[in-house]
């Protein structure tokens, strides 16, 4: 694992192309209209029959404050009254839901992402938390994976201990950079000490894991201010890292239209920020887990790594893939066996599915026996940087290399410029294409020739 990831000047810049991030295959980019709450009840009777156990996602699109940057789905404002309305069509959605599951499904994992989770006052956070328990066997015993994003903005030791209270055992802090200059080029001031302040409080009340996001290529940075905020974060010896390539969209995304392209670093400097952070976090002794995540050796996706247990999915790297995903709110994005549905992402749609005793389903996909098959192939590279064919023939009988015979010349070209080492039984990843993973995951995509390569960020 010393050798885990090698920067290539020369594959970075070939195959730094613009793609998917795979939390799902197919991507998000595939769903249809045709798929409904019909499709959703019919999943969660199979999940039921099955007994598998859950992963919750609750998303909380309100933030008091806009961030230029941001491509999530939220809603800003500074009425705090509007989530009493929001959470009563929460409540029903979870009810609707709950009642097509066995309450012997334990809830493995939950994660509250937003928009900003802590927008609830903490009488609204208690009364959501009584509701899931209410609805949805969560574990007491602190075993879970419950984890919810921060803004240390809106965070004191009073919330801090309320989430440990409520039985969240990890924190996800959004950071992104902390030179002031940067800070008002995307209005985000947000001081080392809050968010010290913050960790302090988590390190003290016992909670198990703390992450901590960053973006390079934001408005103003350099690569030498980028790495002091690295240098201050590696202080800070958050059990995980992620370090994000900011796509700027504009066309996409209204807020990025208020940050001047002209402030932007070059991709140059990009590429160095990048480098400067890589060396900077494996100095510090953080594995490179994929994907833009890093980790401390003894950090649980480390681990999974290590034993190639590790899985992903709409949460990014998991230990619980074998779980089936529940989306609750606006937006939210739900993944049971081969079902791929999500929410309306209008708030005012939602709320009045829900008021009309409606789920907001809008759209999703059901997978096929393609789908799946490259969905495990693309699972196991972009999760373990190897692929055995053995193992995808067992599964799915097939015989690998005559199912992808199209495939063999480029992935023959990737061998030969050093991405990946190409035999018989397997494919492995090298430390020079690991950063690149996603270029090799593309090369199975069977969608991608019809998409707008212009909706993905770039690998880099």
């Amino acid at each position: 694992m010393l050798d885990a990831i090698r920067w290539d000047s020369d594959l970075i810049r070939r195959y730094d192309l613009a793609g998917p991030r795979y939390t799902s295959y197919p991507t998000a980019v595939q769903f249809h209209g045709q798929v409904g709450t019909f499709d959703l009840f019919h999943a969660l009777r199979d999940s039921r029959k099955a007994q598998r156990p859950l992963s919750l996602y609750v998303h909380v699109p309100f933030c008091a404050n806009i961030c230029y940057y941001c491509a999530c789905n939220k809603v800003i404002t500074k009425d705090r009254g509007r989530a009493q309305p929001y959470l009563q069509r929460l409540e029903q959605e979870i009810q609707l839901i709950a009642c097509h599951l066995d309450p012997a499904q334990t809830v493995e994992q939950l994660h509250f992402g937003g928009g900003t989770p802590t927008f609830l006052s903490h009488d609204e956070l208690r009364q959501l938390m009584a509701h899931l328990r209410k609805h949805f066997n969560l574990l007491n015993d602190d075993s879970g994976d419950y984890g919810i994003e921060i803004d240390p903005r809106e965070a004191d030791w009073s919330t801090m201990g309320l989430l440990r209270e409520l039985g969240f055992n990890r924190v996800s802090i959004g950071l992104q950079d902390l030179d002031p200059a940067v800070q008002r080029a995307v209005n985000r001031l947000q001081s080392l000490e809050e968010t010290r302040a913050v960790i302090d409080a988590a390190r003290t009340l016992q909670f198990r894991s703390i992450n901590i996001d960053l973006i390079y290529g934001l408005p103003k940075q350099t690569p030498d201010n980028f790495a002091r905020t690295v240098e201050e974060v590696i202080s800070l010896q958050p059990d995980r890292l992620s370090v994000f390539n900011y796509a700027h969209l504009p066309e996409r995304f209204m807020p990025q239209r208020r940050i001047n392209s002209s402030d932007l670093p070059s991709p140059a400097h990009k590429l160095e920020m990048l480098q400067r952070t890589i060396e900077q976090l494996t100095a510090a002794g953080y594995r490179y887990i994929g994907m833009d995540h890093f980790a401390l050796p003894d950090d649980e996706l480390a681990i999974a790594q290590e034993e190639h247990t590790l899985q992903r999915n709409f949460q990014g790297y998991t230990t619980h893939g074998h779980c089936d995903l529940i989306g609750l709110g606006v937006s939210a994005i739900s993944q049971i066996g081969d079902l791929y549905c999500q929410n309306s992402s209008d708030l005012n749609a939602y709320q009045n599915s829900l008021a009309s005793a409606q789920l907001a389903t809008s759209r999703g996909l059901v997978c096929n026996a393609d789908d799946r098959l490259r969905r495990a192939v693309i699972q196991q590279l972009i999760c373990n940087f190897k692929l055995e064919f053995a193992e995808i023939e067992q599964q799915f009988n097939i015989d690998f290399q005559g199912y992808f015979g199209a495939l063999w010349p480029q992935l023959q070209g990737m061998a030969e410029d050093g991405l990946i080492r190409l035999e018989r039984e397997r494919i492995e990843v090298l430390p020079a294409g690991r950063l690149l993973v996603r270029s090799v995951c593309m090369v199975f995509d069977a969608y991608l020739e019809q998409q707008n390569r212009q909706r993905f960020s770039r690998v880099i």
